[in-house]
């Protein structure tokens, strides 16, 4: 059986990654394909604790929220990603350890140092998309459509910060989108990426 593919969706908080991932998604059904689609932080034990931190403000030490992600992870890539990308499927992830990378980064943490234990570790994607937007404008995304405010990651100086990490990576598997576009326009990169990169 041929090996799967692992696309992931990367980006500050309001880039578009999980409304273009939803929509990659559709259009990959339509074409009688079946992807699994999968996020980060997981509804797991360590993804609920994230989520549940990220909502109440709450300061950790940097070292435990590392921990927290990378529990996550493993159990993710263990349970989910590991087995659809062996059993022959496309997995989509709405983040994955370029995230980690870019907000620990953020943090204070060596982004080239993450990156390579997380290559080490962990199954690299075949394509990351970064959706790439001004931070304020992600921001002003987020309070328009009324979503849930996650202080501890939502706010303007860091998520620069986050961006800045993301602007700096350089690997051969990333592709990098213009978010600032209408949605329509935004889907039909993602859609040619997607084509040229993998020929799905």
């Amino acid at each position: 059986m041929n090996r799967g593919r692992l696309v992931v969706f990367e980006g500050v908080d309001g880039s578009g990654k999980s409304t273009q991932l939803g929509l990659l998604a559709e259009q990959l059904r339509e074409s009688h394909l079946a992807p699994i689609v999968t996020k980060e932080p997981t509804d797991g034990r360590w993804g609920r604790k994230i989520r549940a931190m990220a909502r109440s403000g709450e300061v950790i030490a940097p070292e435990e929220e590392l921990r927290w992600f990378l529990e996550d992870r493993r159990e993710h890539v263990e349970k989910v990603m590991r087995p659809g990308i062996e059993a022959g499927r496309i997995v989509l992830s709405d983040r994955y350890y370029l995230s980690t990378v870019a907000y620990q980064g953020a943090r204070g943490f060596d982004p080239q140092a993450l990156l390579a234990q997380a290559e080490a570790e962990f199954p690299m994607p075949d394509l990351a998309l970064i959706f790439e937007l001004d931070p304020e404008a992600g921001l002003a995304r987020v309070q328009a459509r009324g979503d849930a405010a996650e202080p501890t990651f939502e706010e303007a100086g860091f998520l620069a910060r986050v961006a800045a990490v993301f602007r700096a990576l350089d690997r051969p598997y990333l592709a990098r989108i213009d978010a600032s576009r209408p949605i329509e326009a935004v889907a039909r990169a993602v859609r040619e990426t997607v084509r040229e990169r993998l020929a799905i």
